[in-house]
């Protein structure tokens, strides 16, 4: 059985890229190959170090005005290619040479609250503001739109009237622990 291949993207801390690498560590079949980083000093690089996981940083030239990226990922040979807190609108040329293959998760239901410059604690603070009743993730294609792509998975999350944003995000970060390396390996097998 050939070995799955999996390109992970990240822009911050890298716990999310971190839970996935362990949680196929013990899988013979499929393989982190390299984690990609638009940050020189973002901590998801001592995390891969750590973990003896190739991990590699690259500037917005490298990204979307010459094809530096786009060959590295080619040289990979991704079965799949993961978002995993990675702020940067995929370039189309990306998309185009991995139709299907790109993946990203989103902290709140979409299509509420996605979209340019919803990321992280400002999805938090907006769900709290709205007296929303429910947040939770959404697992999706990515395509040339923020938050647009084809949706895979959601799950869900209750808020109470008393919950901060802060209590909202650990309760959706505890979703994405739990779903997203399991999303990714049903996807792995679909491939």
């Amino acid at each position: 059985m050939k070995t799955k291949q999996i390109v992970l993207f990240a822009s911050g801390s890298g716990s999310n890229v971190e839970n996935i690498i362990r949680y196929f560590q013990d899988k013979p079949n499929v393989t982190v190959a390299i984690v990609l980083t638009n940050k020189r000093d973002a901590k998801v690089l001592d995390r891969c170090n750590r973990l003896n996981v190739s991990a590699l940083y690259f500037n917005k030239v490298a990204f979307k005005d010459t094809d530096c990226v786009l060959d590295i990922l080619k040289g990979a040979h991704p079965d799949l290619i993961v978002l995993a807190g990675f702020l940067w609108k995929i370039p189309e040329k990306i998309i185009k040479a991995f139709p299907n293959k790109i993946i990203n998760i989103h902290p709140a239901l979409l299509p509420k609250y996605g979209g340019k410059g919803m990321y992280g604690a400002k999805v938090h603070h907006a769900v709290k503001e709205n007296r929303e009743r429910e947040s939770g993730i959404t697992i999706h294609y990515v395509n040339e739109y923020y938050d647009e792509g084809t949706i895979i998975h959601q799950a869900k999350i209750e808020i109470r009237p008393e919950d901060s944003a802060d209590a909202i995000a650990e309760k959706v970060h505890a979703l994405e622990y739990a779903h997203y390396p399991r999303i990714i390996a049903e996807l792995l097998t679909d491939h």
